[in-house]
């Protein structure tokens, strides 16, 4: 109910017009009853002034309801606004661990289907759940006015639909917990066939995608549908539940005009009680079907307050540091696991130092844990075990910004964003110049490839940076790092769709125009970190061998036979 802000007067407003306008449609069935018995007399003059006040009393009532639906939309519009704003401002704050423990798929259903949801129930409270009660309540109070033991039969009717939908909703609401975690399941193989759709087409894999999302599809369906089935008794309930009231209050109504010859109960005031029947039963069902939105959306509601309620696991610490004193870096003793239910250590005792303004090399086989070692430094991940020291600080104590503006990370899927080059190019530094952004694209060695594009560095990045080939892309990426001119720089295997002679200009320019920043390069190619001042080699999260490549060589361990074999596949090409 925060994220109503600017759109409370409007949410109060939708109430109070569709009080009014209960209040007036109640009246109006008193107005016809005098009508009806006016049209007895000789006069037609008492018959003009009950249509007069009939018509002035619907147009009000017209207004009324016309006024609360607009002020509805607009509250619950406004509501779903602000709702997926808080939701994705919140998950901004999120650490990666935090992002995994949600799912990305997840997550983009809380943002859309979810609030959908949740937006649709909220309008239908601000107007249909104030409404169906008051008139209700409304409608047997004006039927007890006119004749009590007929307003009963009203009354009896109620407790039995009552028990019948709340039967409904706790029946029915598991159901609906479980539709919406297979809803994740679904947008998570959607997201993921769409993410990786060139391999599906290079793999000639489209069948068994579209089997795999035909499966999930028709499990959401089978849910839907048997919850759709048992909300099907809603209606016949209710019609039935109508069709009995009328027959009853007509037969014991005329009886009793016929039995007092129209003293205890005028044709008029019949008429009256069956028009509030109508609208007691009607509010009924409405009530009903605002029930079923409820119900849908209080699974939705939970899975919102979930994500706005949960607090990163990673925070920035009360008065933390703001300035770093250089790009030295110190592993002591790390060891981290990715889950505390994880019984397998990621990185085990790892201890490294990398004095500011050296270079060091990182190589390893896969899931040796490259990666997650070089994550701990920004902290994107909090170690397990020992501590990571950035400047001489621990990492934990310097306040997140600050560390992150410092640490620019050059990841193995980086992404460009839609917009110009240099929209993408400014990532790094809002306020970079033009002359600012020339330089650090020179130094990635990208500048070349600019200048051939017609548009130069107006040129539009489709999303994803589908436009450029992957050694281009690779190399905006280092440049926007580039821009942030940090004290240290972490490039993940972001070179290995460039080839060798422009990973070598990019390491010569990195040593001549940036020789104070801590660079740290993970590679899979020794020629990228072979000129490195040292390098580690990675095995099963363990630095297993450490030493500048003559050292490494000369050891005649796995770095050796990395070397070898890369060697001996560039003789026989």
């Amino acid at each position: 109910m925060k994220s109503l802000r600017e759109y409370k007067t409007p949410s109060l407003l939708s109430p109070l017009f569709v009080t009014f306008e209960v209040i007036l449609e109640c009246i109006i069935p008193l107005v016809m009853a005098s009508l009806i018995d006016h049209m007895k007399g000789a006069s037609l003059t008492p018959v003009f002034q009950d249509g007069i006040v009939l018509i002035i009393l619907a147009m009000a009532s017209l207004y009324c309801g016309r006024r609360a639906a607009i002020e509805a939309a607009k509250g619950s519009a406004g509501f779903a606004k602000n709702l997926r704003q808080d939701i994705y401002f919140n998950i901004q704050s999120f650490s990666f661990a935090d992002v995994d423990r949600f799912s990305t798929a997840s997550l983009v259903t809380r943002m859309t289907t979810d609030v959908t949801n949740v937006q649709t129930a909220f309008q239908m409270v601000i107007r249909g759940a104030v409404r169906t009660p008051l008139m209700i309540i409304f409608s047997i109070v004006m039927s007890l006015t006119i004749n009590v033991r007929m307003a009963l039969i009203f009354i009896a009717v109620i407790p039995f639909l009552a028990l019948v939908l709340f039967g409904i909703v706790l029946y029915i609401h598991p159901v609906f917990v479980r539709i919406f975690k297979k809803y994740d399941a679904m947008n998570n193989s959607v997201q993921e066939n769409v993410g990786g759709i060139r391999v599906v087409k290079s793999f000639v894999r489209e069948d068994y995608e579209k089997e795999k999302f035909h499966k999930r599809s028709e499990d959401v369906c089978r849910d839907f549908t048997f919850a759709e089935k048992v909300l099907a008794w809603n209606n016949p309930t209710m019609v039935f539940s109508i069709s009995l009231t009328m027959v009853l209050v007509s037969f014991i109504g005329a009886r009793i005009i016929i039995t007092t010859k129209g003293s205890s109960l005028s044709t008029g005031q019949l008429s009256s009680l069956i028009t509030y029947g109508i609208q007691i039963l009607i509010s009924m069902m409405m009530l009903s079907m605002v029930f079923v939105l409820i119900i849908i959306s209080q699974e939705s509601a939970n899975r919102i307050v979930e994500v706005l309620k949960y607090q990163s696991t990673l925070t920035s610490p009360e008065n933390g540091k703001t300035e770093i004193a250089d790009g030295s870096v110190v592993f002591e003793n790390v060891s981290f696991k990715y889950s505390e239910r994880s019984k397998r250590f990621a990185l085990s005792d790892v201890n490294l130092q990398i004095p500011s303004g050296s270079s060091l090399g990182i190589i390893g086989g896969t899931g040796s844990s490259k990666t997650t070692l070089i994550q701990l430094i920004s902290r994107l991940y909090d170690v397990t075990e020992g501590a990571v020291k950035v400047g001489g600080t621990d990492v934990r104590q310097y306040d997140l910004d600050a560390l992150r503006n410092q640490v620019a990370v050059v990841l193995q899927k980086n992404v460009l964003f839609s917009g110009t080059i240099k929209d993408n190019m400014r990532w790094g530094d809002k306020n970079a110049t033009d002359e600012e952004i020339v330089h650090a694209c020179r130094l990635a060695q990208a500048d070349e490839f600019i200048q051939q594009f017609p548009q130069k560095y107006d040129t539009y990045i489709e999303q994803g940076g589908t436009n450029v080939s992957g050694g281009q892309k690779q190399r905006l990426c280092i440049a926007r790092a580039l821009l942030k001119k940090p004290k240290i720089l972490i490039l993940d295997d972001s070179t290995s769709a460039v080839d060798t002679k422009t990973d070598a200009l990019i390491r010569k320019a990195f040593r001549e125009e940036i020789p104070d920043t801590t660079r740290i390069i993970i590679a899979q190619r020794i020629s990228s970190v072979h000129d490195c001042d040292n390098i580690i080699v990675l095995d099963g999260g363990r630095i297993v061998e450490q030493g500048s490549h003559d050292q490494l060589i000369a050891a005649n361990g796995i770095y050796k036979e990395i070397f070898d074999s890369q060697t001996m596949r560039k003789e026989e090409n």
